[in-house]
């Protein structure tokens, strides 16, 4: 396979969605478990190196680490284990080339990195993305009852997104994402409430899973103008994969379209052409194949063809959808760089653009569409 195009190699990236990685050493297990979106790999299924993504990491990030391509797995984690968590941060994160990442802070672990950590190791700068239904259990935790939580909901969501790039929304695993197409008006919100926190009393998990909460959520994120993410798609197990088609939002899209806020579908898998489809017939729907993009391992190429039959290059970024591997930093990037490189070189190769033409698409995916989208010429 030839190397990726210079356009493509040379771009520092913007990764518009990802996460914080492991600040501790990993056992096996706790590394497979982290190559994976199940709980843990299954000890009938043997092991995530058998994979695509197992794979990827021996052939891919092996040399990083100083070892061949296609070191064994053994050979990999004990190389893994003498060079100690920071150090092997530190490498991937600084292989991956970002210029600017965009942390999503909803994922309450204690030994995860910041983002100014992460962005310290990547040389990159880094910016937050506010989870909504953390922010929201946040509020129910404080008490403010059923008729005061849409304005406490409100107060505290403007506080911590004042300094945020963007929010983003995981009703896919809440509720699917086939929502209210409507803004619910306050006495429906304070409705709903009553029961979400009634329940939390009566001893239920402080965790949000209501039709007309999320919606709620996600309006008030429209009214604050900054972009909004939404896990659209593969995931673990607690998703019905089902229910996280993007095509469902199809109503909410269009109620929300005359506002202009930015709404970004993140991961798409496998409804990836679902996704494209959206972006171009929404003027203010943004598109990514985040997760996916490692997880398919070699088959990358293919699948960022396929998202890119009908999402106007315009619309369309790169994300890792890294978490907890620095692996998956480095993972992410090169295949994407591979992947958008291969779809660019048979458009050359079939005369259905020039080189400029691919240079400035690059240029789009890889980073100037996540600027524009996010304003971080900006926030610096």
């Amino acid at each position: 396979m030839p190397p990726p195009l210079p356009c493509v190699e040379n771009l520092r990236l913007v990764d518009h969605h990802c996460h914080g990685v492991a600040g501790r050493d990993l056992d096996r297990s706790a590394f497979e478990s982290l190559l994976t979106e199940a709980e843990a790999p299954g000890r009938l299924g043997g092991t995530l190196f058998d994979s695509q993504i197992g794979f990827a990491v021996r052939r891919w990030c092996a040399p990083v680490l100083d070892l061949p391509p296609h070191a064994s797995a053994d050979d990999y984690l004990a190389r893994r284990a003498d060079l100690g968590f920071a150090e092997v941060n530190r490498r991937f994160l600084r292989e991956a080339g970002l210029d600017a990442l965009c942390v999503d802070t909803g994922y309450p672990m204690d030994t995860l990195l910041t983002p100014g950590e992460l962005g310290a190791l990547a040389g990159a700068t880094a910016h937050e993305i506010v989870r909504l239904e953390r922010v929201a259990e946040e509020v129910a935790e404080a008490g403010p009852g059923a008729e005061g939580f849409a304005d406490a909901f409100r107060e505290r969501l403007a506080g911590r997104a004042a300094s945020a790039a963007g929010l983003k929304s995981i009703a896919a695993y809440r509720t699917g994402l086939d929502l209210p197409a409507d803004r619910p008006g306050d006495a429906e919100v304070a409705a709903a409430a009553g029961h979400w926190l009634a329940a939390i009393e009566a001893g239920a998990p402080v965790r949000l899973a209501d039709p007309t909460l999320q919606v709620f959520l996600v309006w008030c994120g429209v009214d604050l103008r900054l972009p909004v993410q939404f896990h659209v798609g593969y995931g673990d197990a607690d998703v019905d994969l089902h229910r996280c088609d993007p095509l469902l939002l199809t109503g909410l899209l269009r109620a929300i379209e005359p506002t202009g806020t930015p709404i970004m579908l993140l991961h798409n898998y496998p409804f990836h052409r679902h996704a494209g489809y959206l972006a171009q017939v929404f003027p203010n729907v943004f598109v990514d194949v985040g997760l996916a993009t490692h997880g398919v391992g070699h088959r990358a190429s293919a699948l960022i063809a396929e998202m890119l039959e009908l999402a106007p290059f315009g619309k369309f970024l790169f994300s890792s959808d890294a978490f907890g591997l620095p692996e998956l930093y480095h993972l992410g990037s090169l295949l994407f760089r591979r992947g958008l490189s291969d779809f660019l070189r048979s458009g050359l190769d079939d005369g259905v653009w020039t080189e400029e033409d691919a240079e400035r698409i690059a240029r789009l995916a890889g980073g100037e569409n996540a600027r524009r989208v996010y304003g971080l010429e900006e926030r610096h």
